[in-house]
């Protein structure tokens, strides 16, 4: 099954996805199979890879393959750019930064990954991407005009016009570490207006905030930070099972 079919099952039954971010550059590649494998035994639905800084095209096979040999979920590139672009996952975030003030974000990388993509025969899976405040690093890097929190016409706005592009999946970014969360209300009023799964990751640390993100609507939740440090299963495993209500 394509990695594209396995959300769209997942978004049709109405089941809210859990995805695990890890940052290539944060840990050596053994360790990042750990943590997926853990994140797989606790429950996670799939793993995406990526990064906003330091992503090498070394730093990021190693990982990808060490991941790959570790779990039998789908394995996902999150990616900052064309600079570094593996063969060895299963599907790629052939993603737009809708809100970058930086065409390159826009469509530049993307125009310099798509040959790639192509070549190595991987999965592309399109999809928005939208900064939302405070952005954190992400926001900085992708120069995003961000969304503002009290804001969530503008977050529609973003959502349909990623929508009728053709876009098949959109993404709301609070920033990794960010203090909190996209807004619930942010997260309902996107709902109520796009037919296409709506993900939401930064600044998701505990089991209530998954909850009410899962309530206002959101088809994934992504979290990262949370499995960054040591002792993570407890808190990773109490944030899954409230994904999955």
């Amino acid at each position: 099954m394509k990695v594209k079919d396995y959300i769209m099952a997942r978004f049709a039954a109405k089941k809210t996805m859990h995805m695990t971010l890890i940052d290539p550059a944060k840990q050596q590649y053994h360790k990042a199979a750990e943590i997926a494998s853990a994140a797989e035994k606790l429950g996670t639905d799939a793993i995406m890879i990526g990064g906003s800084t330091d992503v090498t095209q070394e730093n990021l096979d190693a990982t990808a393959q060490a991941i790959k040999k570790a779990v039998k979920i789908p394995v996902i590139y999150f990616p900052s750019g064309a600079h570094a672009i593996s063969p060895f996952t299963d599907a790629i975030y052939f993603m737009s930064m809708l809100n970058s003030r930086n065409v390159r974000m826009v469509i530049g990388e993307q125009v310099m990954g798509a040959p790639i993509v192509a070549k190595i025969g991987l999965e592309a899976i399109s999809m928005g991407y939208v900064i939302v405040e405070p952005g954190m690093k992400v926001g900085e890097v992708g120069q995003a005009e961000l969304v503002k929190r009290n804001d969530p016409k503008m977050a529609v706005a973003y959502g349909l016009a990623a929508q009728f592009m053709g876009m098949e999946l959109i993404y709301y970014e609070a920033g990794s570490g960010a203090p909190e969360p996209v807004p619930i209300e942010m997260v309902t009023a996107v709902k109520s207006k796009l037919r296409i799964p709506v993900i939401v990751g930064g600044g998701i640390r505990s089991a209530d905030q998954a909850t009410a993100l899962r309530k206002a609507g959101a088809d994934v939740i992504v979290t990262g930070t949370l499995v960054e440090g040591s002792g993570f299963a407890e808190s990773l495993e109490e944030v899954i099972r409230a994904v999955k209500g």
